[in-house]
């Protein structure tokens, strides 16, 4: 099968006319590659990154932080936030120094900061935190490129369970399965929004990139109008010094496309059939999307409908919860963030994000 998807999900229309804005070309960017937590966007990054011509941020996640920007300028100290939420700045090497102080909005300092990281080359970002905003990131860029990678649903939920088994994991609070299986259909839902909109967007299979990378990366080379580098099919010598050095990353920091082993089934009876039964349906709805690994056996049922109410319900507080907390953050004093986050048993969180910013940063080619 196709490294891509078929052609009416791989879209790679022309952006809504009468926008004023920088074309991809002449701005370099922006690139966003996204997809649902653990479907493989850190390997897609390692691979992507190895382009000469490319130089994305690994979840720099500015985007996610548009309380801090809520009153038409930022809020004091916002680059101190930005850094606190994920290390963003140490592990890109970025001095907080050389930050312009006359950025007044969001948009314009996603731009201006992401695009001095890459130099001359690609500007972007890869997040799976960007999974339910894929519009607003569009309408904030309206020539900018999106990268959509897929991966079976259960997959997706077996390594989110797994990577919460870590100690001070993202993954490892309530509901996380609940948040990746339903985060499926919000993605699809966004992605549908894309097309719809006229976005240059281009989806891939996880499946298919580790089986051919070399296919795959061939085709975002064609979509993004740059010639195939053979390297980007390896991982040899691929920069991972932005990425977190936490447990859930330690095979993607590895030089070989690691295949997730038969580790034991961590799924329990009753979350496996909830997968079959939400596959069924969202197969039946969306023309064959998404695309599993074994197949789907049409003798597991669909959810009945105050079961996918009860879900979905479940999905949205959740969601809120996550909105709120992010609200929190962006508003409480950084003394007080800090002293939640001692007195709540993570000060490891710190010293991961330190002992990345002591890696060895890709060098953009600004420097060259």
């Amino acid at each position: 099968m196709s490294a891509t998807l078929p052609a009416e999900q791989a879209n790679v229309s022309q952006p809504e006319k009468g926008q004023n804005e920088m074309s991809f070309e002449s701005d370099r960017g922006p690139l966003f590659v996204v997809g649902m937590w653990r479907s493989g966007t850190s390997l897609l990054y390692r691979l992507i990154n190895q382009h000469p011509q490319i130089c994305l941020m690994y979840e720099g996640d500015l985007a996610v932080l548009g309380p801090l920007f809520m009153w038409g300028s930022p809020r004091s100290k916002w680059t101190e936030y930005w850094d606190f939420w994920s290390g963003a700045l140490r592990r890109h090497a970025i001095d907080p120094a050389s930050i312009s102080p006359d950025l007044k909005d969001l948009r314009t300092s996603i731009r201006r900061i992401y695009r001095d990281y890459a130099g001359s080359a690609i500007w972007g970002c890869k997040s799976p935190n960007y999974y339910d905003g894929l519009q607003d990131l569009h309408r904030m860029f309206p020539d900018a490129r999106f990268v959509i990678i897929w991966r079976d649903p259960a997959d997706v939920c077996r390594s989110v369970l797994r990577a919460g088994q870590i100690s001070y994991s993202w993954f490892n609070r309530r509901g996380m399965f609940h948040r990746a299986l339903l985060g499926h259909r919000v993605l699809k839902k966004e992605c549908d929004a894309l097309v719809r909109r006229g976005a240059h967007l281009y989806q891939i299979q996880y499946e298919d990139l580790i089986k051919d990378p070399g296919i795959t990366m061939t085709g975002i080379c064609e979509f993004l109008n740059l010639p195939f580098e053979p390297k980007m099919a390896s991982l040899k010598g691929s920069d991972h010094s932005a990425i977190d050095p936490a447990g859930q990353h330690k095979k993607v920091k590895s030089d070989r496309i690691l295949v997730d082993d038969e580790a034991a089934e961590i799924l329990t009876d009753a979350q496996k059939h909830k997968v079959a039964a939400y596959v069924h349906l969202w197969q039946e709805k969306y023309d064959g999307w998404p695309r599993v690994r074994n197949g789907t056996s049409l003798a597991e049922g669909k959810p009945a409908p105050l079961v996918r109410l009860a879900d979905w319900t479940i999905y949205r507080s959740l969601r809120t919860l996550d909105e709120v907390r992010k609200w929190i953050y962006c508003l409480a004093p950084l003394w007080l963030l800090n002293a939640y986050r001692v007195a709540a048993g993570k000060p490891a969180l710190l010293l991961r994000q330190k002992a990345s910013s002591e890696e060895k940063p890709k060098t953009s080619s600004a420097a060259l």
